[in-house]
């Protein structure tokens, strides 16, 4: 698994390597799912985060989708109006952590069935398919509920590039939004040390689950069942957020848990921003350039259905394209999204980017200041802003 996440560029810091090679993942999963009846091959699950997508399915192209949070990939439920996440990078990269994690926490519905692969199975080709698939850089589908995916293990080479975008550095304080199976809130411990970590949750069987698993691994940092979108003021102030699960606009609580020139970073629309904190009311900061898909913050409802009436088909075959579309979803039309991308030169991610003053929150184009900028949260949300 390391060795595939360096060919692909990835774990370029050491300490991440070090810890990716040394933190034991099979112990995180002690059990998974695969969409598929029984006996069948099926595919991870954490692919079904797809659904974990919607926000960049729903401007009708086809979802990339991971399932968990961690620091990786795909999300989970982590906040209630937690967290749930489901993430994935895109071109097919599914996952983010762990519910966490980056990715640990899908909420597929449906009636697809789900093969479930474990490390007791008495069968012994299951049990190596087991193992083969822990050590995979693919999501895996941890949790299931009456047919519906709720939390699962992000893809690694996912959490790996945002635990690199982190920037953690020695001595930082860490607070995880999802804990998913604790693989994430691992590698943050062996990192930076048990006491430096604090993983949280909504759901406290996911937290059980969680400690549990970080002790057989030898790691014991500070795991909370608690509501993501509240943060973990006990243990405040904090060098860096991690976040697992979609929101549609920063809580304000997390910058009031962070010291000045902290980092937060989280899945925001089908991007990954990273959000430079200058004081409890004031952050700003850029999209990754990767795309990532989570599943939203929990209690915070379904994201803003995203129009197409009108579009020509092509466009919406661009990532960047609906990237636009989901960014500026509900607050502009999407013809006009269609010719502000042409203008501009089809822009990236990385152009785009988020200004949080106060009571005001909107992402923008290139300058917070410049000629486009849309305001964040629900449609409908009125918001004084600084340049209209």
């Amino acid at each position: 698994m390391v060795r595939e996440i360096v060919a692909g560029g990835g774990l370029t810091d050491p300490a991440w390597r070090t810890a990716f090679e040394e933190v034991p993942r099979h112990l995180f999963v002690p059990y998974y799912y695969e969409t598929g009846a029984p006996g069948e091959a099926g595919t991870a699950v954490g692919a079904a985060g797809t659904a974990a997508g919607a926000a960049s399915t729903a401007a009708g192209a086809p979802g990339t989708a991971a399932a968990s949070t961690g620091a990786g990939a795909a999300g989970i439920a982590a906040g209630a109006p937690g967290t749930a996440a489901a993430g994935v990078p895109g071109g097919g990269a599914a996952g983010a952590g762990e519910a966490g994690e980056a990715g640990e926490a899908g909420a597929v519905r449906g009636t697809v069935g789900y093969t479930r692969l474990w490390r007791d199975d008495p069968h012994p080709l299951r049990r190596a398919r087991w193992l083969a698939g822990a050590y995979a850089d693919a999501p895996l589908a941890t949790r299931v509920r009456d047919g519906e995916l709720i939390t699962s293990s992000s893809q690694p080479s996912l959490m790996a590039r945002m635990l690199h975008a982190l920037q953690v550095r020695d001595g930082d304080r860490v607070l995880e939004i999802g804990a998913g199976t604790g693989y994430n809130a691992a590698l943050l411990a062996h990192r930076l040390g048990d006491t430096h970590v604090t993983t949280l949750d909504l759901d406290p069987e996911i937290t059980e689950a969680a400690r549990n698993h970080l002790a057989a691994a030898g790691f014991r940092p500070t795991v909370v069942t608690g509501d993501g979108a509240r943060g973990c003021p006990l243990h405040a102030p904090y060098d860096r957020i991690i976040a697992t699960c979609a929101v549609a606009s920063i809580p304000p609580a997390w910058l009031g848990q962070c010291r000045p020139d902290a980092l937060i970073l989280t899945p925001l629309a089908t991007g990954l921003i990273a959000l430079r904190v200058a004081d409890a009311r004031h952050a700003e900061g850029r999209f990754l350039a990767i795309p990532a898909y989570f599943v939203p913050l929990r209690g915070s409802g379904p994201p803003p259905q995203v129009p197409t009436h009108g579009l020509p088909s092509r466009p919406l075959l661009d990532d960047s394209f609906r990237f636009l579309l989901n960014v500026a979803a509900g607050h502009m039309e999407p013809v006009e999204a269609l010719a502000l991308w042409e203008h501009e030169g089809r822009p990236g991610r990385e152009r785009y980017g988020v200004t949080v003053r106060g009571d005001r929150q909107w992402a923008w184009l290139d300058d917070p200041e410049g000629a486009y900028g849309w305001p964040l949260g629900p449609p409908g949300r009125l918001q004084p802003f600084p340049y209209r």
